[in-house]
């Protein structure tokens, strides 16, 4: 056949695999138009029809709309222009289809309630702006009015949900969230906070400083190795070591005022949902998981607290 070969609908419908009632029915849209017609009023197509219904199947099962593609076929949109609208489109889309699957994932995994479903739903939803308007809101209850020198701590606490978060970022994203609005929580982050602020303040500038929880884990880690009891005699010199270099770096007596200030200190940076929270935010920002503390810190506050007297 060349291509001053005319084809009926039924020639079409064999050449391309579309039914005759499918091209009928782009004929009618104006999509496919009939190049003649036979002296029996039936409708004859040249070779350009085949073109026109390959590409016109092709954008159908991308998803475009039929005005869409009769633009394209006639010319009055470029191809490349309706693919990248369309590929934008298809991202948004994908990003909605992610976080429907990590909200209902997360509701089949905790077995949530109705209200619990309703507020995940809803924080999935949020736009950046407003992720960042949650967070912060969190994080100043946490920080605001003190110490300049906490921004550092306060940055490395905010999440950064990606543009297109695996969906167990998303997942890590809602109990994040959630978490976040925990006044509990919100009060226990603020207490450490004031803690590490009142430290920093009496302590002497010059000298090292090290978080209390990072003095434990060094000190308590052979203990939990070799399998020393924190209320055995044994465990006498690691309580004492940890104490003396405490007071050393922020330059107090070690006596039991100390102590208890240490004790109270760590039993709050203890709390499990301050070591979840560290858990999600490496999982949302991509980072390695961090060092779980809750050993040494579960050996050490039950070694300081069999020797403080009542």
């Amino acid at each position: 056949m060349d291509g001053d070969t005319l084809y009926s609908i039924g020639d079409l419908a064999r050449r391309t695999g579309l039914t005759v009632k499918a091209i009928r029915f782009y004929s009618d849209e104006g999509i496919v138009p009939p190049t003649d017609r036979s002296p029996a009023g039936y409708r004859r197509y040249d070779i350009d029809a085949v073109a026109r219904l390959d590409l016109v199947r092709t954008l159908r099962d991308l998803g475009l709309d039929l005005p869409t593609i009769r633009k394209v076929v006639n010319r009055e949109i470029s191809l490349p222009e309706v693919a990248a609208a369309h590929a934008e489109a298809l991202e948004a889309q994908i990003r909605t289809l992610r976080l429907r699957r990590a909200v209902l994932t997360a509701v089949a995994k905790r077995g949530s309630t109705p209200e619990e479903t309703d507020l995940m739903h809803k924080l999935a939803k949020l736009s950046e702006d407003e992720r960042r308007r949650l967070i912060g809101d969190f994080l100043d209850t946490a920080f605001d009015g003190l110490n300049d020198e906490l921004a550092g701590i306060r940055h490395s606490l905010t999440p950064e949900l990606p543009d297109n978060p695996e969906p167990e970022q998303v997942e890590a994203w809602l109990e994040l969230a959630e978490l976040s609005q925990d006044a509990d929580f919100r009060a226990t982050m603020r207490r450490l906070a004031e803690h590490h602020t009142a430290e920093r303040a009496q302590g002497d500038s010059t000298r090292l400083r090290r978080h209390a929880a990072a003095i434990v884990r060094d000190q308590v880690t052979p203990a939990l190795t070799t399998g020393i009891a924190p209320t055995s005699p044994e465990a006498d010199p690691i309580v004492a070591a940890v104490t003396s270099q405490y007071a050393h770096i922020y330059n107090q007596p070690d006596d039991q005022n100390l102590q208890r200030l240490l004790l109270t200190t760590l039993e709050t940076a203890n709390d499990p949902r301050r070591e979840r929270y560290l858990q999600l935010l490496a999982v949302i920002n991509n980072w390695p998981p961090p060092e779980t503390l809750a050993p040494s810190l579960t050996w050490f506050t039950t070694a300081l607290r069999a020797r403080i007297p009542a």
